[in-house]
């Protein structure tokens, strides 16, 4: 019934000058306060500032809903948009008395930041930005200032179009599909459904980014033998890059410094590459 009344009768509404307002915070300041350790969360909960000072009024709410927000996050500018346009639509509903959890917002954040990234980096870096590149420079090898100042204004002017499209497509789309959700109950399914696809993207971004292996060799009897070709590819590729994450993880867990482990892992490489075991 609570949630019936809160999705009836929403107490408090977003207007486009709150969406716009954070948008351009985000346009802004996506790439401020970009650290090794969360990446884009700064920026983040920066750009969700306006959002949060609308729909929260006591200070442990909104102080909860920043630390929220705080947690790791990196996705394409323009095309990842979306996620912050679902995430404010589902902060919205919170805010209403819709039962939305920490996790619910997280994993969708962590579900759909990828992929995103992913595509954005496809069509933006590999797509677009060349095309216009390609048309500003056929100007240019002419001697016409048109040339640059089509590539200044047009680019720009596409990307941030793609940005404002997908973080409006985002807040409309998801209030809709957020209401279906907590209507159908079907929120638990996304949740997990989210959840497993983050777990995927991190194994893949593992497996792609972290590179770790050994060329240390032992010698029993007459036979030499590679520890890393000999023993550790054949249980799994990319063991040991697996066992680093998992071991960091534990580390961070356990309350060790990002920044401690940064330097450990610069010493332990250099120590490691000069008694050639890596």
């Amino acid at each position: 019934m609570k949630e019936e009344k809160a999705l009836s009768k929403p107490e408090k509404q977003l207007t486009k000058k709150d969406l716009r307002k954070a948008f351009w915070t985000w346009q802004f300041f996506s790439h401020a306060n970009y650290n090794y350790e969360r990446l884009q969360a700064g920026a983040f909960a920066h750009a969700m500032g306006p959002i949060i000072k609308k729909l929260y009024d006591t200070k442990e709410d909104t102080v909860a809903a920043l630390k929220r927000h705080l947690v790791f996050f990196n996705t394409a500018p323009n095309w990842g948009a979306v996620i912050h346009g679902i995430v404010i639509a589902m902060e919205e509903k919170r805010a209403n008395g819709a039962e939305i959890s920490d996790e619910a917002i997280n994993s969708v954040k962590t579900g759909l930041m990828g992929p995103l990234a992913g595509l954005g980096d496809t069509l933006t870096q590999g797509t677009i930005i060349p095309l216009l590149l390609a048309i500003g420079i056929s100007f240019g090898v002419e001697g016409s200032v048109f040339g640059p100042l089509f590539f200044l204004i047009v680019c720009p002017a596409v990307l941030v179009s793609i940005a404002y499209t997908m973080w409006m497509r985002g807040y409309y789309s998801g209030k809709d599909a957020v209401e279906s959700m907590l209507s159908s109950g079907r929120l638990n399914e996304i949740i997990s459904a989210a959840g497993i696809l983050g777990c995927a993207v991190i194994g893949a971004l593992i497996g792609q980014f972290v590179t770790f292996s050994t060329v240390f060799v032992v010698n029993v009897g007459q036979t030499a033998i590679n520890l890393q070709a000999d023993v550790f590819d054949p249980i799994m590729p990319k063991l040991l890059p697996l066992l680093l994450t998992v071991g960091l993880y534990k580390l961070l867990d356990r309350g060790k410094s990002p920044t401690f482990l940064m330097v450990a892992i610069i010493v332990v490489s250099f120590i490691g590459t000069f008694l050639g075991i890596l």
